[in-house]
Parts: structure tokens; sequence; C-alpha cells
């Protein structure tokens, strides 16, 4: 009886461990037509090549890691999701 106690236990606080874990991720990749949409706007922008691109959860911004521009330049970007607007460019030397 004791064993099932310690199992159910074990597997109860597995659980609660594994539902913590999923709330707190907070990014995530664009899909694969979402990726397609927002590498065309970079583009338009001027960008050549980029790092990671990613959705936050606290903000509801798309990031863009190291937007890099034809000269050389690095900036990290943030688009609005939909109009994939630039309404943040910091320069990341």
């Amino acid at each position: 009886m004791r064993l099932f106690a310690a199992t159910a236990t074990a597997l109860t606080v597995t659980a609660a461990l594994a539902v913590a874990g999923a709330a707190q991720a907070k990014d995530r990749d664009p899909t694969p037509q979402e990726r397609t949409q927002i590498e065309a706007k970079l583009r338009a922008e001027g960008y050549v090549q980029w790092d990671d691109i990613e959705l936050e959860d606290d903000n509801g911004l798309w990031e863009v890691d190291d937007a890099k521009t034809k000269d050389g330049r690095k900036f990290d970007l943030k688009l609005k999701p939909g109009s994939l607007e630039i309404v943040s460019r910091r320069a990341d030397d």
C-alpha cells in the first residue's frame, strides 16, 4: 500500500512539474507560412540574413535576432503580428 501511495505521489508531482514547465514556455517559432511572410518582409526592408525568429509570449511581438543589412550592420527587430510592421529596431553590435 505504501508503494502505491509513494508512486501516486511521485506521478502527481511529475505531472505538476510538466504542466508548470509548459506554462513557462514563453516563445514559439513561426509556422512555415509565418516564416515565409516574415522573411519576405525582412528582405523588403533590406535585410539579407538573420538568426532566430520567435513570437514572444510576454509582448506578443515577433522578435528577429541579428538581422543583417547588406553593409553588415546587425539589428534586433520586433515586428507586429499580422501587419509585420517593424516597431523596434535596436543596433546589435
